[in-house]
């Protein structure tokens, strides 16, 4: 196998990813904790007595920039980190943030356990305000329970191969610390309509001034029990073509914050005796990739945020406006630069459950694509803890403008009762569409009709719904000083 290296990963110097990792809510205060952490891993749940190992985080052990290039199957791994504050970064209150941990994380400071998190795409934090000392030393023990399929683990497996792709352990986002006053602002959840944005902090005692950049100038207006109402005087609409992003500011006493939001709308309009899916009030054809999110050096992380935008602006290049991506949750930074440079992005659930070859692939390809599912893959705990997920999933991204469908469940991988998953998800998101079964294995509660077609033909019929042809081909192009092995072609 060939070592294959992307130009930001060659490039890599001094400490990786150093840019803010949450631009939808920005403060000053920010220390990143990304680079060289000591490393352990073994078969005991107890404390190393020794870290033997170096590695380069937020890169997974398993890829080439993390320096480890091991997956350590069915252990326990533990990361461990020093480090002094910068004089005057402490405020009244401090917080220790993970972007992401795959899959059980357990976190300790100074030998006092801040907590523990389960799920290994979605970001987590403890308050670390009592825990600090001038000199301080962060463990994060980790356990990847992928052989139980009961996490949603997405495409990896311990034996990759065709469509299955290296597992990924650990540490995988940015680690790091804010600190803030007594009172600061914890969430920014903003609704809009065609000539407005509601922004609304959650918290009813904070009071200040929120300021929007508009073409027209700054706009300012009161920020009143914790929320704003912003009228937009001849507004613009997001969209590819032109991806126009408000951007503002929230200050009150204590924290000032930036952040923007994007007008855009989303609907389904029958033209011409024909369903359409509609962007800002027009027919709109979504032309895109399946865009599975692995890197050849850093797997589920790139080597900088600026391989997002290189991968963006070439889709946009070859006459793209639309990214699927499959089966995975990105960083933060992903969507931001989606958001800023005009990509769509169709946003897939992270499967977890069983899969099952003659089920999910070999007879829905020869043309078995009805199965009922609401009694498939019937375990409570592994149903629960997708749903978990997806709520966590839509919760977070229903911010960023370029996310325009949702995807829940995909080839029938781990799906069940998508009626159901429908009408829930659609209680936490009534703005965008959602393709409940993409594929095959349809519920019948579903906003388009999702077609898989590979070795043949697809020809579009009218019918109630619009058609969207999530996946199709494949084809192979390979070139040999891009394929890291040189033996087998997979498409």
């Amino acid at each position: 196998m060939q070592k294959l290296y992307t130009p930001e990963g060659e490039a890599l110097r001094g400490q990786p990813w150093p840019e803010y990792p949450r631009p939808l809510l920005q403060r000053d205060s920010f220390y990143n904790l990304n680079g060289e952490w000591e490393f352990a891993a073994q078969g005991a749940a107890e404390m190393p007595a020794a870290f033997p190992m170096r590695i380069q985080v937020p890169f997974a052990p398993e890829s080439i920039l993390s320096g480890v290039e091991r997956h350590f199957a069915r252990q326990w791994l533990f990361y461990r980190k020093t480090f002094a504050l910068p004089q005057g970064f402490v405020r009244r209150r401090t917080f220790l943030h993970f972007g992401a941990v795959d899959q059980i994380a357990e976190v300790f400071l100074n030998g006092v356990r801040l907590g523990g998190h389960t799920g290994g795409y979605s970001p987590f934090s403890f308050e670390a305000t009592d825990a600090l000392r001038e000199e301080n030393t962060l463990v994060v023990r980790v356990r990847d329970e992928l052989e139980n399929h009961i996490l949603p683990y997405g495409k990896q497996r311990e034996k990759r191969g065709g469509m299955w792709y290296t597992p990924v352990s650990g540490i995988w986002q940015t680690v790091w610390l804010e600190s803030m006053g007594e009172k600061f602002i914890r969430e920014l959840n903003v609704e809009t309509g065609s000539d407005f944005a509601s922004i609304d902090t959650g918290d009813e005692t904070l009071f200040g001034t929120v300021s929007v950049e508009t073409p027209q100038g700054t706009l300012r207006v009161p920020l009143e029990n914790g929320r704003a109402r912003v009228a937009l005087e001849a507004p613009r609409f997001w969209s590819p073509d032109a991806p126009y992003l408000y951007r503002f500011t929230v200050e009150t006493a204590e924290d000032r914050v930036r952040s923007y939001f994007a007008l855009r709308t989303l609907e389904t309009r029958v033209v011409d005796g024909v369903p359409r899916l509609c962007l800002n009030g027009k027919p709109y054809f979504f032309n895109g990739l399946l865009d599975q999110g692995y890197w050849s050096d850093g797997l589920f992380t790139p080597a900088s945020p600026a391989c997002f935008a290189h991968d963006i602006l070439m889709a946009k290049r070859l006459g793209f406006n639309m990214l699927r991506k499959h089966i995975k949750v990105e960083p933060q930074r992903f969507y931001y630069e989606c958001d800023r440079l005009g990509m769509i992005v169709f946003q897939d659930m992270v499967n977890n459950g069983g899969y099952s070859f003659l089920r999910d692939t070999a007879l829905p390809t020869l043309g078995l694509k009805r199965l009922p599912d609401r009694w498939m893959h019937p375990d409570g705990k592994t149903r629960a803890a997708f749903l978990e997920e997806m709520d966590d999933a839509v919760r977070r991204l229903k911010r960023h403008p370029c996310v325009c469908c949702w995807t829940i469940f995909n080839e029938g991988w781990g799906q069940f009762d998508s009626g159901a998953a429908y009408r829930r998800l659609r209680r936490l998101d009534a703005t965008r569409f959602i393709d409940s079964a993409s594929g095959w294995f349809a519920g019948g509660e579903s906003d388009v009709e999702s077609r898989h077609v590979y070795f043949k033909p697809f020809k579009f019929r009218k019918g109630k719904k619009p058609v969207v042809l999530s996946e199709f081909g494949g084809y192979a192009l390979k070139l040999p000083a891009h394929s890291f092995n040189p033996e087998k072609t997979y498409g």
